[in-house]
């Protein structure tokens, strides 16, 4: 199947009650083969008219975030988990996630991102139901994963606050805007990989792949190696990106 095969089946889908009150199924936009997809909960009123994805306060929020990480829209996928509206902006029923999230999965694999950025709760919490990463105990405490990066079935997968809440609460825009800047440190490679001894370890069966994906394929800035790397100071071959010792 192709992704334009899939969107003519999103635009016709009648399988759950929302069909009856959108106006616009939602189809996914975007590079078809971006390394980083973005993973929205729902359409708003103005997507819902127009047929596009965050056109709304929250794509220009939205806007303003990708541009102060330097990425482009063009150079990811964003979709939806619901592709229809949602009556008075309700939270999503069960049974409509088990339905419209086969489009989601069918999107993942055929765009085949790298990075998988669910944007808010209910996206976050399907793709960490998916993939068998462990839930928070309670939603009061489902802030705490945003911003973190978890590493399953060869993907980095990076939990972010949706765009519509700085809308909400505009004291939270400058943390979200550091999340939202570590999307172009996810999207290279540590300068120095080529060279480290983690690469070796790792091509020599001597290293997990989780330690590439997560530090010097992800999150390098926060690699004890890399900064040790950048102050100039001496470090072991042994030294583990958090900084503990690998066991020869």
């Amino acid at each position: 199947m192709r992704v334009e095969d899939l969107n003519d089946e999103i635009r016709k889908c009648n399988r759950c009650r929302l069909s009856k009150t959108r106006m616009n199924a939602i189809c996914g936009e975007g590079n078809l083969n971006a390394k980083l997809l973005l993973i929205a909960q729902a359409p708003g009123e103005n997507e819902d008219i127009e047929g596009k994805m965050f056109i709304g306060p929250s794509g220009k929020v939205l806007d303003e975030l990708l541009g102060m990480s330097h990425i482009a829209r063009e150079d990811i996928y964003m979709t939806n988990l619901i592709k229809c509206i949602l009556p008075k902006y309700r939270r999503p029923k069960q049974d409509e996630v088990e339905i419209c999230s086969m489009y989601l999965d069918k999107e993942i694999e055929l765009i085949d991102p790298k990075i998988l950025a669910p944007l808010g709760y209910y996206a976050t919490k399907y793709l960490f139901e998916k993939y068998s990463i462990a839930l928070p105990p309670s939603k009061i405490d489902f802030y705490k994963v945003f911003g973190k990066i978890f590493f399953a079935d060869h993907r980095k997968i990076f939990p972010l606050p949706h765009p519509a809440a700085v809308l909400y609460k505009p004291i939270i825009k400058e943390g979200m805007v550091k999340n939202y800047c570590k999307l172009k440190v996810l999207l290279t490679d540590c300068k120095w990989y080529p060279a480290c001894p983690m690469k070796r370890f790792h091509e020599e069966g001597k290293l997990n792949e989780e330690w590439i994906e997560l530090y010097c394929k992800g999150d390098w800035e926060s690699c004890v190696r890399y900064k040790m790397e950048e102050r100039g100071e001496l470090h072991s071959d042994l030294m583990l990106p958090d900084g503990s010792n690998k066991k020869e």
